[in-house]
């Protein structure tokens, strides 16, 4: 079982969360809706859908897609992101459900973001390329404690660091990696960290450092833990998690 938090300057929100699997794909882990709506028929929604289309074709080959459609001030801009693990077929299939999911949870808002396990769908009216959205971050912790917190906890950051440093220079931006823990020699400590490419390589490391350094707010000598911006995202566990 996992906890999830999700802190913003407008809400938080605590709930336990299941994560149940459904012809492949898991169930969301949170979205968000804008306040501000759109008519539907209209030319906003028109170069919304659009855009769904152009990012389910694009995003598959490498894991990412980003665009923008339409004329001010009905202009409509997005991205999708798959985990960088995930194969073509799975981030298609990903991509398709979270596409269908936000429709149904956001109907007529100009902006949304989902979250998924192994995908990631935002869009709005503004333009938002480029920039550090860490305006809501998702937590999720394994409820288990660990028996050395002291020393878990510095493995941890010591992992997360080194794959923040990873990720930020390759031109995934994402970075995988596991680390031996030397006070138990039977377990191993898993971990990814990664970014929207939107970003630059500067921006990436500071919105992994950032999120590195709140793990203590949710984390602290959890088994696993998770952290999700709508720009990058860190997690570890002490099983493997990613695709071989």
């Amino acid at each position: 079982m996992s906890s999830l938090r999700v802190t913003s300057t407008t809400c938080l929100l605590s709930f336990a969360l299941l994560l149940q699997t459904v012809f492949g794909v898991t169930d969301p882990l949170f979205h968000s809706c804008s306040n501000e709506n759109f008519t539907a028929n209209g030319p906003y929604a028109t170069n919304l859908n659009k855009l769904m289309g152009y990012l389910y074709h694009q995003a598959p080959p490498t894991g990412f897609g980003l665009g923008s459609l339409g004329q001010d001030p009905n202009k409509a801009h997005g991205l999708a992101l798959c985990r960088g693990d995930v194969s073509s077929s799975d981030c298609k299939s990903c991509i398709t459900a979270a596409s269908s999911q936000i429709h149904s949870s956001c109907p007529n808002s100009k902006g949304a973001e989902i979250w998924y396990d192994e995908c990631f769908l935002k869009y709005s009216d503004e333009q938002f390329f480029g920039q550090i959205d860490n305006r809501k971050k998702l937590f999720m912790w394994n409820v288990k404690n660990v028996s050395n917190p002291v020393t878990f906890n510095q493995k941890t950051k010591e992992l997360l660091s080194q794959l923040a440093k990873e990720a930020s220079v390759k031109p995934k931006m994402y970075a995988e990696g596991e680390l031996e823990l030397g006070y138990n020699n039977t377990m191993k400590l898993y971990g990814l960290a990664q970014c929207t490419r939107d970003l630059s390589h500067s921006n990436c490391k500071i919105c992994l450092d950032g999120i590195i350094g709140d793990l203590p707010n949710c984390c602290d000598g959890k088994g696993g833990g998770r952290v999700f911006t709508g720009s990058c995202t860190i997690r570890y566990e002490i099983y493997p998690f990613v695709s071989a």
